[in-house]
C-alpha cells in the first residue's frame, strides 16, 4: 500500500478535485495511540489496489490544523482515528475506531 502524505491544507482541494475522477481515502492517524495503529495495521493488510481508491494518510500529531480543517471542508467530526471516503468532492463514509475496516470501505465504494 503506497500512503500519498497529507501535509498542508492545500491538498484538500486537490482530494477534491480527484474524488471526482475516482474515490479518495484520507485516513487519519494518531501516532501515540494503540488503537489507531491497529486499524492502521488492519487497513494495510487488507488493501487492495484493485479498489481504484487513492488513499491519504494525515499524522494527527504533526499536523492537527489540517485534521481541523478537514472538519470544516467534509462536515465530519473529528475522531482518531478516523477514515473518511470523499467522491464528487464529498464525503460519503466516515468510520471511527474499531469500525475501521478494508470490507466497510470496500461497500462503500
Amino acid at each position: 500500500m503506497n500512503w500519498n502524505k497529507l501535509t498542508t491544507d492545500d491538498q484538500l482541494d486537490l482530494i477534491k478535485e480527484e474524488s471526482n475522477r475516482s474515490p479518495v481515502l484520507i485516513f487519519k492517524h494518531s501516532t501515540s495511540c494503540s488503537i489507531s495503529h491497529m486499524a492502521l495495521s488492519r487497513m494495510e493488510r487488507n488493501w487492495n489496489d484493485h479498489l481504484g481508491v487513492k488513499p491519504y494518510y494525515l499524522d494527527l500529531l504533526a499536523y492537527k490544523p489540517i485534521s481541523n480543517k478537514i472538519e470544516t471542508v467534509f462536515g465530519v467530526e473529528h475522531e482518531s482515528p478516523q477514515v473518511l471516503l470523499i467522491r464528487n468532492g464529498e464525503c460519503v463514509y466516515d468510520a471511527s475506531h474499531m469500525a475501521i475496516s478494508f470490507a466497510g470501505l470496500q461497500q462503500a465504494v
